[in-house]
């Protein structure tokens, strides 16, 4: 059995004569493989943990408001880029290809939204907020060819890819390309912690610091592609300028309809993000909120970033995330975003509205933003101030309708859920126009049997099993 220095100099000699990927790429590799071998792990002492205060996660509503002078607005937004993250591809969904290219509402795609609101706010200040794009190489060519169509656009767009590393083979930590596996399989994107090196390997970080002469931009604005509440806030922008915050995290109110969680505690006078994966059993009754929030977006310091990148000081807690492909089971090292905030000075969190976030992961959630529970207004996906209650419905979609083709089929129009709190449907289940669903609504098809809804039906507080109980 090789040891860890043996595996690490094998794998050295043969990430050398991998010629797909760049210097940098190899060298930030090998560099996370060490630091995983080496056992490197950040330990938290739990009696230094303190609930962090209202300085260090800022109440929303307690942010002074944006200036209203559109001159002075313009003097902010001169500083901002926006970057998204826009590296996963639509497969969950049954798409090819980018994500970020999924028929969201109104024919519009996710990145037609997102257009349109930065193209909204350049024409009604005056100023130039270019948009970033960070692909991953399954997202790189597509991305450049639609692209193309926003030639005529206000908007400058810039595409860069995040690194692209191997894949380890489990069994002897050796590269699966290396093993034959030279196609799209054998290699990862290493997490949206690589945001930071990649902007700086790109060019694109000295580029941006150098732009509009002596001023360049400030910060960038962090969101992934497919969360349609990550818009740019000037309230929060204005916040971190005035006290020249390095970094902020947005936090919100997790609901069981997130899949990951953690929270910001106060550590050793800064402010850390802990995820509930680090959370032992014992400490779990001890700190009963670790998994009460989700994070919609990040704001940057794009100097603080160079300093620390330049420094080689972001050592972001590495991720091990065991694959299998092919028969073969392997070991991709990847690092999140939001665990850099405790290398920034002045880093906060800002306690946003659930608004913030409205991430599309799966057809149940398009069925949300598609619905008349939302409208969109130059680009931006506004809720439905009919809705009264602060939550959204609770909808769980069966395997019939996972992707996005066959969801689109089942419905001739998208149903009224203004007043709906509940829907969970299974089985062979159609939905006819004109329908409104409120309260809890269960619809069951029994196997075998396909169930329509009738055109202009209203379910209310109803559990439907056949024709018979409609």
């Amino acid at each position: 059995m090789a040891t860890d220095t043996e595996k690490l100099t094998n794998l050295k000699s043969a990430v050398s004569g991998l010629n797909q990927i760049s210097q940098n790429e190899k060298n930030g590799f090998i560099n996370l493989v060490a630091r995983y071998l080496s056992g490197e792990a950040q330990h938290v002492e739990w009696s230094k943990i303190q609930t962090p205060t209202d300085k260090v996660v800022v109440p929303y509503d307690s942010l002074t408001p944006a200036p209203t002078d559109p001159s002075e607005t313009k003097k902010l937004l001169d500083k901002l880029v926006v970057l998204k993250l826009n590296g996963g591809l639509g497969t969950t969904m049954g798409c090819t290809g980018p994500k970020s290219v999924i028929e969201v509402r109104n024919g519009l795609t996710f990145l037609d939204l997102i257009v349109k609101q930065i193209e909204s706010l350049n024409s009604k200040y005056g100023c130039n907020v270019p948009l970033l794009l960070m692909n991953s190489f399954n997202t790189h060519d597509d991305t450049l060819k639609i692209v193309e169509q926003y030639t005529n656009s206000s908007v400058q767009i810039h595409t860069f890819n995040q690194s692209q590393y191997p894949r380890l083979v489990a069994e002897d930590f050796s590269p699966f390309p290396c093993k034959g596996q030279t196609g799209k399989d054998g290699w990862y994107p290493p997490g949206h912690g690589d945001v930071f090196p990649s902007l700086k390997n790109s060019g694109k970080l000295d580029a941006l610091l150098s732009e509009v002469g002596v001023l360049g931009k400030d910060y960038v604005f962090i969101a992934n592609s497919d969360n349609l509440g990550a818009v740019v806030d000037l309230k929060i922008l204005n916040h971190l300028i005035q006290n020249k915050n390095e970094y902020c995290m947005e936090v919100t109110p997790k609901t069981l309809a997130d899949v990951k969680g953690g929270t910001l505690i106060s550590y050793e006078g800064k402010v850390q993000l802990l995820e509930i994966a680090q959370v032992t059993d014992e400490h779990c009754l001890a700190l009963p909120n670790t998994s009460n929030i989700s994070v919609p977006c990040r704001w940057v310091n794009l100097k603080a970033i160079k300093r620390l990148v330049e420094a080689d000081a972001l050592k972001m807690e590495i991720i091990p995330n065991p694959k299998e492909v092919e028969g073969v089971k392997v070991l991709q090292l990847e690092t999140a975003a939001g665990a850099a905030i405790r290398f920034f000075d002045h880093a906060i969190g800002i306690n946003v509205p659930r608004s913030r976030f409205l991430p599309v992961k799966a057809t149940s959630d398009l069925l949300l933003v598609q619905s008349d529970l939302y409208t969109v207004v130059d680009g931006f996906v506004i809720r439905n101030e009919a809705r009264k209650k602060p939550e959204n419905p609770s909808i769980e979609l069966g395997p019939e309708f996972k992707k996005v083709s066959s969801f689109l089929s089942r419905f001739k129009s998208i149903p009224s859920i203004i007043e709906l709190d509940s829907l969970k449907v299974t089985g062979d289940v159609w939905f006819g126009a004109g329908i409104t669903l409120k309260g809890k609504v269960t619809i069951a098809a029994k196997p075998g049997v396909k169930l329509e809804i009738p055109d202009g039906a209203v379910l209310e507080d109803k559990e439907i099993n056949g024709p018979e109980d409609l």
